[in-house]
C-alpha cells in the first residue's frame, strides 16, 4: 500500500477539517452534556475523513472556495459518524470496538449512543442551514449540496442499504442485490460527498456527473476492499473486529465471488473512477492517487 492515501493537497484538507470540526460540535456545559460528549466522541478518533476531504477537493477542483465547503464537510462527517454509532449497536452489529477504541455505546451506554446518533443526524442539517454556513454561497448551490446529502442518507441511500443488509442476513443473495445493498450502505455517502463539493462550486453538469461517477465507483471499490480486509487483516490493524461478516451470516463480495474475483472487481471499479476524472485533466491527480491508494490499502 502507498504510505498514505492522501497527497499533500488532500492531507491539507484533512488537517484543515480536523482543526475546524470541534467548532461545529454542540456545547458540553448544559443539561445535555452527556449526549453532547457522546456526539463529539463519535466524531473523534479520526478515521480517514474521506467524505469531508472529497467535499473539499471537489469544491476546489470545480472552482469553489474550500473554506465555504467546511460546514458541509462537517455535516457529511456527522451523518457518517451517526451511521457508525447505530451500526455498532447491539441491535445491529453489536460491535464494542470502533477506530481502535470502545464504540460509542460501549463507552456511553446503548440509550445514550442511540440519542447521540439521532443528535448527529439532526446537527448535520442544522449546520448546513445556518446563515453563517451559507454566507457567500449562491442559495441554489447550498440547497443543492444539502439535498444531495439528504437523498444519500435516506431510504433510497444509506438507510435503505442498511435495511437490505439486515434483511439479507442468513440468506443467499445474488450480485445485483449485493450491489444495490452497497450502493446504498457505503457508496451513497461517498457519492454525495463528491456531488456536494461540485454543487457548492456551481459546477457544470459534466463536472457534476464526473463527480457522481467517481464517488459511486470509489464507494463500491471501497466496500469490496473492506470485505477483503475482513477476512485477511487483523483487528489490531483495522481498529475494529474482523470476521464479523461471516459471524453474522452476511453475503459479501468475497463470499460470493472469492478473493481473486473480488480483487479484480475492485480494480475494475477503481479504473472506472479514474476514467471519470478525464474532464478535469491533470488537476484531478490528487483524486486519481486517492482512488488507487484506497484500492491498495491494508486497513
Amino acid at each position: 500500500m502507498a504510505d498514505t492515501i492522501y497527497t499533500s493537497q488532500l492531507q491539507a484538507h484533512c488537517d484543515r477539517f480536523d482543526t475546524a470540526l470541534p467548532a461545529y460540535m454542540p456545547a458540553t456545559d448544559g443539561l445535555q452534556t452527556t449526549v453532547a460528549q457522546a456526539m463529539a466522541y463519535a466524531c473523534e478518533g479520526g478515521g480517514k475523513r474521506i467524505r469531508p476531504v472529497l467535499v473539499m477537493e471537489f469544491c476546489r477542483l470545480c472552482g469553489g472556495e474550500v473554506e465555504q465547503a467546511l460546514p458541509f464537510a462537517a455535516a457529511i462527517e456527522m451523518i457518517h459518524s451517526y451511521s457508525l454509532v447505530h451500526d455498532d449497536l447491539p441491535c445491529m452489529d453489536n460491535s464494542l470496538l470502533r477506530r481502535g477504541r470502545p464504540s460509542t455505546h460501549a463507552k456511553y451506554g446503548e440509550t445514550m449512543a442511540l440519542l447521540a446518533g439521532d443528535g448527529l443526524l439532526n446537527l448535520a442539517f442544522e449546520t448546513m442551514l445556518r446563515p453563517a454556513s451559507r454566507d457567500g454561497l449562491d442559495p441554489s448551490c447550498a440547497l443543492g449540496a444539502a439535498s444531495a446529502l439528504a437523498d444519500a442518507a435516506g431510504i433510497e441511500g444509506m438507510v435503505g442499504g442498511q435495511v437490505i443488509d439486515l434483511e439479507s442476513e442468513g440468506k443467499t443473495i445474488d450480485l445485483s442485490t449485493l450491489e444495490a445493498l452497497q450502493r446504498g450502505k457505503t457508496a451513497a455517502l461517498l457519492t454525495a460527498a463528491c456531488v456536494m463539493g461540485a454543487r457548492l462550486a456551481g459546477a457544470s453538469p459534466s463536472m457534476e456527473e464526473a463527480a457522481r461517477v467517481y464517488g459511486e465507483q470509489v464507494g463500491l471499490s471501497f466496500q469490496i476492499v473492506d470485505d477483503i480486509l475482513d477476512v485477511t487483516a487483523t483487528a489490531d490493524k483495522l481498529g475494529k473486529p474482523v470476521g464479523s461478516d461471516a459471524e453474522n451470516e452476511k453475503v459479501t463480495y468475497v463470499s460470493l465471488l472469492g478473493l481473486e474475483e473480488a480483487r479484480a472487481l475492485a480494480a475494475q471499479r477503481t479504473a472506472a473512477a479514474v476514467e471519470a476524472l478525464a474532464v478535469f485533466g491533470a488537476e484531478a491527480d490528487n483524486l486519481r492517487h486517492l482512488a488507487q491508494s484506497l484500492l491498495e490499502r491494508d486497513h
